[in-house]
């Protein structure tokens, strides 16, 4: 009887749509999407209406109207409720997601410098939906107080490990165009997966702006550091040993090999050097390392004094990796992870060429690295942290 119950649904659904036409279409999408929503709570609350279950765990509490903006025009849907609260349908938070994603397409041209009027022409000839240039500028100004949320955002889990990089971008300001630097901060937490912590714009990696960086996580909660891996840089180096002084550092393995390179004096010994510093880091624990090391060092003192004396000093610093889980080792030896990441914004962001402003640098940025960071979070473990 039910399941002819919904037969007849469908068939006077079918008939409604074959009489009134796509003006229907509206009504449609509404009575389909309640109807998810309807039975996604029945699953939630791991029971049908009126029906006793040992495994219920909430209770239906009716429904609240909700009207969204579509393609098709404004529609009214029926959220369903329940007494304890905590439950939204992805039924509609799918849909919330994809109004989201036009209005990050927007913004993106936005801050491609592309005008107003333009922008409404590409959003009506693709999605049929006049767009003026008041929603355009609204549509930044909202997206900007949410990234701004997402940015700002309490640190409340433990971070084992720390990876700092940045990167740069042009930026238009004051009418010139300059390269603007992209702070970024990304953890692995105490559960294995990583997330991005914070990113910022500025004019340079000089010290002062990387130490305003690096306190500000601190104020939002940062905790629970062993280790950061990063590439050397002078200002970077200064804020990490004032703000985080205490804590290890792993100098990239990989930027340290390349490094070397500008110490070898002929062509001819550029693979034997590369060849020598992968067995150093590649060596089974810190005291073979150690020793390979100071091996190299003495075969070079007369060959290239200015490569040994460079080496005593340096690849020590690509060598903490070795006082932590050998598990970890290919993980936080070298910023890979992070550069594979800057790949991606680049890919992105050479779409933009020349950002207009600081503004809409931060904007693009910030969305494409919350998005990442979402994905990571609900995504599968990055790191098993055991006994680090």
């Amino acid at each position: 009887m039910a399941q002819r119950g919904e037969y007849t649904v469908s068939e006077a659904l079918l008939s409604k749509l074959v009489g009134e036409g796509l003006k229907f279409l509206p009504e449609l999408v509404r009575i389909l999407v309640n109807l998810a929503m309807q039975l996604e709570r029945e699953e939630y609350v791991r029971a049908k209406p009126y029906e006793r279950t040992p495994e219920r765990r909430d209770y239906a509490n009716g429904f609240k109207p909700k009207t969204v903006k579509t393609r098709l025009g404004p529609i009214t849907f029926a959220i369903p409720q329940v007494r304890g609260g905590g439950f939204y349908p992805s039924a509609l938070a799918k849909g919330m997601r994809s109004e989201r994603a036009l209005h990050l397409a927007l913004a993106e041209m936005y801050v491609q410098g592309v005008s107003t009027r333009k922008v409404s022409e590409i959003v009506e000839r693709l999605f049929g939906v006049e767009v003026s240039s008041a929603q355009v500028s609204k549509a930044a100004a909202d997206m900007d107080e949410v990234l701004a949320q997402w940015r700002e955002r309490p640190l409340t889990q433990g971070y084992v490990y720390l990876y700092l990089d940045a990167r740069y971008e042009q930026v238009r300001v004051n009418g010139r165009v300059q390269d603007m630097a992209v702070l970024m901060a990304i953890g692995v937490r105490e559960d294995g997966k990583r997330e991005v912590l914070g990113v910022s714009v500025s004019f340079s990696e000089h010290e002062v702006h990387w130490r305003t960086f690096l306190q500000g996580l601190l104020k939002r909660g940062l905790r629970g550091v062993r280790l950061i891996i990063s590439d050397d840089h002078a200002g970077l180096r200064a804020a990490r040993k004032a703000v985080f002084g205490g804590i290890p550092w792993q100098r990239c393995q990989f930027h340290l090999q390349r490094n070397a390179q500008a110490y070898v004096p002929s062509k001819g010994m550029q693979k034997e050097v590369a060849a020598r510093i992968r067995t150093i880091f590649q060596a089974p624990d810190r005291a073979t390392a150690e020793r390979y090391l100071a091996e190299a060092v003495e075969a070079y003192q007369k060959r290239a004094p200015k490569l040994a004396a460079w080496m005593e000093t340096n690849v020590p610093e690509g060598l903490t990796v070795f006082d932590f889980p050998r598990g970890h080792w290919r993980r936080i030896r070298t910023t890979n992870m992070v550069e594979r990441l800057n790949r991606e914004i680049r890919r992105r962001t050479r779409v933009a060429s020349i950002f207009p402003n600081e503004d809409s640098c931060l904007r693009l940025i910030t969305a494409l690295l919350m998005e990442t960071s979402e994905a990571w979070v609900t995504g599968r473990v990055y790191l098993s942290i055991t006994d680090t």
